[in-house]
């Protein structure tokens, strides 16, 4: 069966049976990495895993990387849950905004849009603005190419710096870490999963949820009465850093800042005019506020 038609497969079976294989995963894993970490967002699909993860071998411990843009109702769930480390970058994010720039529109976009303006390989910068003989794979979206001469500097090291940073750290004294991401998170994921699976032993990565969908998650947790983040009662689908602009010109209304005005006015206002996240949304054409169409872009 070809990788795709596995995944869809999987993706399609019973909530029971995903259970069962993912279960499967974990044990696999542990049986040959030993000394494992859950890598913990106190977001729904990490706290399902946690839950899986730790039916079977609950001494595993789990650590949360507090950068300083969670919403508030993560972190006080996060410290309700036993066995878990905080640790936090040693950037806040002001200082890698005006140290690499703002994480705009996508990963993929925001390191195009940085190696056309960096990059001293003349060959690398056709790729990014014209694609290759190979296709368009490597170039930047016609959508977004105003972006190269704008004046927002433009970064995909967000992530880099004030997560993965801190937690290689940690890592140090492991050999292998649960992550609850999921193939129908977005294309790269979808991509990773189908070139080496839910365990890659080379890396030291187990994501024994990929094949879920969050309809599995939301399932699991009201069937299992697991408890979660109540963030998510609030209206909020996604629970990553409050501040970050990657993908939110994809949502419908209300979008993350514009349901951000209405629930966290204070915080709101803070990474709308203080942070400078207002201008930057009203080039890209995102509408940030909650009643109000204001601009061109806007979606309701």
């Amino acid at each position: 069966m070809k990788k795709v038609d596995l995944l869809q497969y999987r993706q399609n079976m019973s909530l029971e049976d995903k259970i069962m294989l993912t279960k499967h995963k974990i044990f696999q894993f542990q049986h040959k990495m030993k000394e494992t970490i859950i890598s913990f967002s106190g977001g729904k699909d990490s706290t399902v895993l946690l839950d899986l993860v730790r039916q079977d071998f609950p001494d595993v411990p789990a650590v949360f990387v507090d950068t300083g843009l969670e919403y508030p109702e993560i972190r006080e769930f996060v410290k309700t849950i036993k066995n878990v480390e905080i640790i936090k970058p040693t950037m806040n994010f002001k200082e890698v905004l005006k140290k690499y720039g703002y994480p705009v529109v996508s990963k993929e976009t925001a390191e195009k849009i940085h190696d056309i303006r960096n990059t001293k390989s003349l060959k690398l910068k056709n790729k990014r603005l014209f694609g290759n003989e190979k296709g368009n794979t490597g170039k930047i979206s016609e959508k977004w190419k105003y972006l190269i001469n704008s004046d927002i500097k433009i970064s995909s090291k967000c992530c880099d710096v004030m997560k993965k940073r801190p937690f290689k750290k940690v890592m140090k004294n492991y050999s292998g870490v649960y992550i609850g991401t999921m193939a129908s998170d977005s294309n790269l994921r979808r991509t990773a999963y189908l070139r080496v699976g839910c365990l890659n032993y080379e890396n030291g990565q187990a994501t024994p949820l990929s094949f879920w969908t969050e309809k599995d998650i939301w399932e699991y947790i009201r069937k299992y009465n697991l408890r979660y983040s109540k963030i998510y009662d609030m209206g909020y689908k996604r629970t990553g850093c409050m501040f970050c602009l990657f993908g939110v010109h994809l949502e419908d209304y209300p979008n993350r800042f514009q349901l951000m005005e209405k629930t966290h006015p204070k915080i709101w206002k803070y990474c709308i005019n203080n942070l400078g996240l207002g201008d930057i949304l009203k080039k890209i054409k995102v509408n940030y506020h909650y009643e109000n169409e204001l601009f061109a872009g806007g979606k309701k």
